[in-house]
């Protein structure tokens, strides 16, 4: 029964790490669309985009792939905060490189719900994430 006892200890921070992860995807879920000049989250569930649904959720697991990295290299809840803003940041780069550099007309590709557009979006916000959470191990 000490063994039980002893697990869950931990409770307590897995709670706040975890609700504090959940606030940080909704922040996201509210910031990443005022970033970008198209609406994902009104093309999606509007217009059934899928082009929109796949740009979206690749910047959503991108996000999630580095928060991930943030919680369990993170020495206290504010520096998990303060990286979870980081993996923020790196997926609104992430966005202004695609649309700047690599694929210039990506908002109208995706406001036209061209797959492609979408594929490559999401391909380069999950892995931007993934270096993101490499590079937050410290």
């Amino acid at each position: 029964m000490d063994a039980v006892t002893h697990s869950l200890l931990g409770l307590g921070n897995f709670s706040l790490y975890f609700f504090s992860s959940l606030l940080l995807l909704l922040i996201f879920k509210f910031v990443y669309p005022l970033i970008t000049p198209h609406d994902e989250w009104k093309l999606v569930k509007e217009e059934k985009s899928s082009a929109a649904a796949i740009g979206l959720i690749g910047a959503v697991l991108g996000f999630s792939i580095a928060l991930g990295s943030a919680a369990s290299n993170s020495v206290s809840i504010l520096d998990f905060w303060i990286w979870g803003a980081v993996a923020l940041v790196a997926q609104v780069i992430a966005f202004g490189i695609v649309r700047f550099v690599f694929v210039p007309k990506i908002v109208q590709r995706i406001n036209d719900n061209e797959i492609s557009a979408g594929i490559v979006l999401g391909g380069f916000s999950v892995s931007v994430g993934i270096l993101n959470a490499a590079c937050m191990t410290y």
